[in-house]
């Protein structure tokens, strides 16, 4: 069957990122994959959570939220309390995903602030803002060149996220919502540059699956990885760390 918007299985959304995209974050990225689109930024805080006062190292934590007029019905803020629960799940994966390439020790006692907001939803959100959470982590570092060095001496690899899926059958790269919706199949998948993997999110919909078919889905994420690396250097350009 024929992708809603004319792709090829194993071909990517249009994906762009727009650096410094505001003035007040010292990273801050406008990243699209297809109508999808987040706004990144990455604050750095002089100071550390409680179970990290005195070790002297830092952390890095994030959020997640979709704005009310990201979807076609009008998404509730959280608010009174109410959380929202894909929300939190979204935003400890990209926390951990940024973790895994940061060496901590190098910061000192500060903290990395990675806030990702969805002004457009069309599918693929969490991948998009790992993506995007990435370029604006190296520009933040970048901005603290005076006190940490270079990014390359606190971040060992990029990361990279990309969603695959079985629709109709066959294994596609990169769903937009309907897509998703719809597929048999739907795996999220975030590595580093070199090919290492930090997370493998999948399950079927009322389905079922083959090892044969988990490969096909792995490895043709993977070939969307090294697309979605080689755009964030581009974007990165001189600043690309390794």
């Amino acid at each position: 069957m024929p992708r809603p918007d004319d792709r090829k299985p194993g071909q990517l959304r249009l994906l762009s990122f727009k650096r410094k995209y505001t003035r007040s974050a010292p990273g801050s990225v406008l990243v699209k994959m297809g109508r999808t689109t987040v706004l990144c930024t990455c604050c750095v805080e002089p100071k550390v959570p409680d179970f990290l006062v005195g070790k002297g190292k830092g952390w890095l934590t994030a959020e997640y939220g979709m704005l009310p007029g990201s979807t076609a019905t009008r998404k509730p803020r959280d608010k009174g309390g109410k959380v929202d629960g894909r929300g939190v799940e979204i935003q400890r994966l990209i926390g951990r995903s940024l973790r895994a390439v940061v060496d901590l020790a190098k910061l000192g006692e500060r903290t990395l602030w990675l806030d990702c907001d969805v002004l457009e939803a069309d599918g693929g959100t969490r991948t998009a803002s790992i993506n995007g959470a990435f370029v604006a982590l190296i520009d933040a570092l970048a901005a603290q060149k005076s006190a940490l060095g270079s990014p390359a001496a606190v971040v060992t690899g990029s990361v990279a996220a990309v969603s695959v899926g079985l629709c109709d059958g066959a294994a596609c790269l990169d769903l937009d919502y309907a897509e998703d919706r719809d597929a048999e199949v739907d795996l999220n998948l975030v590595m580093t540059g070199d090919g290492r993997f930090i997370e493998v999110q999948g399950a079927g919909e009322e389905a079922t699956f083959t090892r044969d078919q988990l490969d096909r889905l792995v490895t043709l994420g993977q070939t969307g990885i090294e697309q979605i690396t080689a755009a964030q250097k581009t974007a990165l350009g001189p600043l690309w760390p390794f």
